[in-house]
């Protein structure tokens, strides 16, 4: 993302920028806090459901600077980059589905 996010203009300083920032940081974020309330009825299962949102709302952002700025920033990194997030959403969905599976034997 550091080399795509300076490349944005400033004039998106304060929202394509900034999202794009605060999406990319909160997916790890997610993870680790719902793993600290697995105990909890649908904690975990909460929080990965926002990690796959926050992976979404990357993929849109890099979509919009690759569209919008194209000629600023490097479209292939962009392309990897959606294909790494789109990848990642996925595999939140599987451990989502597998931890549902998990919970429901427990009980």
């Amino acid at each position: 993302m550091t080399k795509i996010i300076p490349n944005i203009p400033d004039i998106e300083k304060n929202d394509l920028k900034n999202q794009l920032r605060r999406s990319v940081k909160a997916v790890p974020r997610l993870i680790a806090e719902g793993y600290a309330k697995k105990h909890q009825k649908h904690g975990f299962q909460k929080y990965l459901d926002d990690a796959m949102g926050e992976c979404n709302e990357t993929i849109v952002g890099l979509e919009q600077s690759k569209d919008l700025y194209g000629e600023k920033v490097d479209k292939v990194l962009c392309e990897k980059l959606i294909d790494l997030y789109d990848k990642s959403g996925r595999q939140l969905y599987n451990l989502s589905s597998a931890w549902s599976k998990f919970k429901r034997r427990l009980t």
